[in-house]
Order: structure tokens, then C-alpha cells, then sequence
């Protein structure tokens, strides 16, 4: 197995940015990055209203903002309000907006390897996809505050090899990823589903994508 699962008695650690990030020892985290230009600000905007809506009618006051009030909710209202705005945001950029630089095999390549360029080191990397807008991949990491700086090391290495070969400057990542503390055994198992399809539910073709499912 990569990871254990969440495990809500033991220490958890909860950072705040745009968004809520959970990390625990060695627990298995479902992550998400994207490209800048993946979802335009607009649609964020619009998305970050229907959250303050959404809380609101439960009776959750979104102020000063949603993602204060998610902090507050029980278990069950937060893994609905995840599963509705995930959703939302995966079929998203599943419609591939933007450059869609990583199309190129060169340049997921950039980005495999450095996830797999640690592993068995500073974590243990298990299945990814990277698809033309943006990356999924399932890793675990080994103390609550490796996962954030992890995701930080990856972001800024593949920006710099990446825009060098594009001979550009500037963000190339969205800086806040998205993720996930895996639950049970049935939750990896979906998501390892959902990583190997996602290719095929975006209908991208070989070549387009660059996926990597870690042996059973």
C-alpha cells in the first residue's frame, strides 16, 4: 500500500491560503495542480460566490470568507461541499482551456520525472496522470508539513525547466494546489480509477497525455 488512510485521532496539520490544506504523516493525499491560464479568474469569481451561496442556505455565514465557515463544518457537510466543487472544477478543466502546454510529451515529461525524482526519499509517489492543463497524482509523504513544501519544490522545478523551453517568463502553475486526505481503502481505489480514465473522459488521444499507475 503507498500510505495509510485519514485517521481523524491522529495529528493532523490544517494550513490556510486560498484554500484549506490538510496534510497527516504518511497518509495517503489525492493532489491536484493546474496551469495558470487553466481556469480563468472570472470563472474562480463566479465559483467562490456559488461556495458563500451554497454554505449560506445551510446556515453558515461565508463571511469574511468561505473558506473560514468550511473550516467549521462536520465531516459529512464538508466531504459534500468537496465532492459538488470538485466536481465542478474537474469537468472544467477536463474541457482543456487554456495553452495547454503539457499536450507536448516533451513537457509532461519535464513534470514526471520530477515527481518521480524523489521518491522512496522525501515521499512515496503512486499513481499521477499528467494531462494537458494540469496534474492529478496520489502520493505520501512522511511528516505533516512535507506535503506542502513538496508541492512548492515540484511547482517552481518544472516552471523553470518548462518556460525555458517555451523561451517564456512568469507563473506557469497555478500557486495553490488542491488536495485531498484518501479515507479508505474504497476512496483509493476510486481515485486510482478516476486518474487512469480522466485521459479518456477529457477525449485526449495517445500522446497527449503522460500517465503512470504505480504497480499492485
Amino acid at each position: 500500500m503507498l500510505g495509510e488512510f485519514y485517521d481523524p485521532n491522529r495529528d493532523v496539520r490544517i494550513d490556510t491560503g486560498d484554500r484549506p490544506h490538510w496534510s497527516q504523516s504518511s497518509t495517503i493525499t489525492f493532489i491536484t495542480f493546474r496551469t495558470v491560464d487553466s481556469i480563468p479568474k472570472s470563472v474562480v469569481l463566479r465559483w467562490d460566490k456559488e461556495k458563500e451561496d451554497w454554505l449560506s442556505r445551510r446556515g453558515y455565514n461565508a463571511l469574511p470568507n468561505w473558506q473560514t465557515a468550511l473550516a467549521r463544518l462536520e465531516q459529512t457537510l464538508r466531504d459534500e461541499f468537496n465532492k459538488h466543487f470538485n466536481r465542478t472544477r474537474e469537468i472544467f478543466l477536463d474541457k482543456c482551456h487554456g495553452n495547454c502546454h503539457l499536450r507536448r510529451p516533451d513537457l509532461a515529461k519535464i513534470v514526471a520525472d520530477s515527481l518521480m525524482h524523489f521518491d522512496g526519499d522525501r515521499y512515496r509517489m503512486g499513481d499521477f496522470v499528467v494531462m494537458p492543463n494540469h496534474v492529478h497524482l496520489m502520493a505520501s509523504f512522511a511528516t505533516n508539513d512535507a506535503m506542502r513544501s513538496q508541492c512548492m519544490s515540484w511547482l517552481h522545478y518544472t516552471a523553470v525547466q518548462i518556460n525555458r523551453k517555451l523561451g517564456c517568463k512568469g507563473r506557469f502553475w497555478q500557486q495553490e494546489p488542491f488536495d485531498h486526505l484518501v479515507r479508505s481503502f474504497e476512496q483509493y481505489e476510486y481515485l486510482r480509477r478516476y486518474i487512469a480514465e480522466n485521459p479518456a473522459k477529457a477525449k485526449l488521444r495517445d500522446g497527449e497525455f503522460l500517465y503512470r499507475r504505480l504497480a499492485d
